[in-house]
């Protein structure tokens, strides 16, 4: 299969439902109304999720420190790989998937530096300081710099959709929960960050987005979508010409001249 058309068989869907999802989340109020329903506690005037020991240490804490050392276990295999001979054939799998977490994060990191969004806690609508703004609309030079978009602590959770890819080659059940893994994960990052007014539901989506086509261009186009068997060698013309002599001069039923007892070849 070309390395396009399992690109774009792998990336319609998610293409699909963000082309629904982010136009509508960037030009309406939904993300407001969402926080107000779900995440903000209008009777007490805070967030749910503000002074949670779930959130905030287990979740958000505790979360970031599992997430870095999966990432640090995957480079610790592939530099293994090159000191034990036995693990060999975990190098470019292990390799790929510490790269695809470091670059999915990475960007959703440096996108918050550059996208200047504020986190709903900083807004007025909750007890903020600052106006709201739709996603990519006009913001007033005169405000402080905001970094609050795309959701980086989400990020590292759909980072796990990485494993998807790890295991295809191998076995499709074990793809498939790493898909299931990387989503839920990434869910309960995200809702977790959401509880405690940190990001939108906006905020996540693109996030999600955003790590599935750097982990899906990674696999597809650095690495060829083969992780685990290296590409079979190509032979030479010339080699392919001797095969092709050496076919020709083999018998049509496979059974080669054996000289007789009596000095005679054997067959007809």
């Amino acid at each position: 299969m070309p390395n396009t058309t399992f690109f774009w068989r792998h990336l319609r869907a998610p293409l699909a439902v963000f082309v629904l999802l982010a136009p509508l989340l960037a030009t309406t109020t939904l993300d407001l109304n969402i926080a107000h329903a779900l995440f903000f506690d209008e009777s007490q005037s805070r967030w749910i999720g503000a002074h949670s020991w779930w959130t905030n240490e287990l979740i958000h804490r505790d979360g970031t420190w599992l997430m870095r050392l999966v990432a640090l276990l995957a480079l610790a295999t592939c530099i293994a790989s090159w000191v034990r001979p036995q693990l060999h054939e975990l190098r470019r799998p292990a390799l790929y998937f510490f790269v695809a977490v470091v670059l999915s994060v990475g960007l959703v990191g440096l996108l918050k530096t550059l996208t200047n969004v504020d986190c709903p806690r900083d807004l007025i609508e909750f007890g903020g300081r600052f106006p709201f703004f739709h996603l990519f609309e006009h913001r007033p030079a005169d405000l402080r710099r905001a970094q609050c978009f795309p959701a980086a602590h989400a990020s590292s959770g759909y980072a796990l959709l990485a494993l998807y890819f790890v295991f295809r080659e191998r076995s499709r059940v074990a793809a498939r929960w790493g898909l299931a893994a990387g989503v839920l994960l990434g869910l309960i990052f995200g809702i977790a960050q959401q509880a405690r007014g940190a990001h939108f539901v906006s905020h996540d989506v693109w996030s999600a987005m955003l790590v599935w086509t750097v982990s899906l261009t990674l696999y597809t186009f650095v690495f060829k979508a083969r992780l685990w068997n290296p590409a079979p060698p190509h032979r030479s013309q010339w080699d392919r010409n001797e095969v092709s002599a050496a076919a020709r001069r083999l018998p049509v039923d496979g059974t080669a001249d054996v000289p007789r007892r009596d000095g005679a070849a054997s067959g007809p």
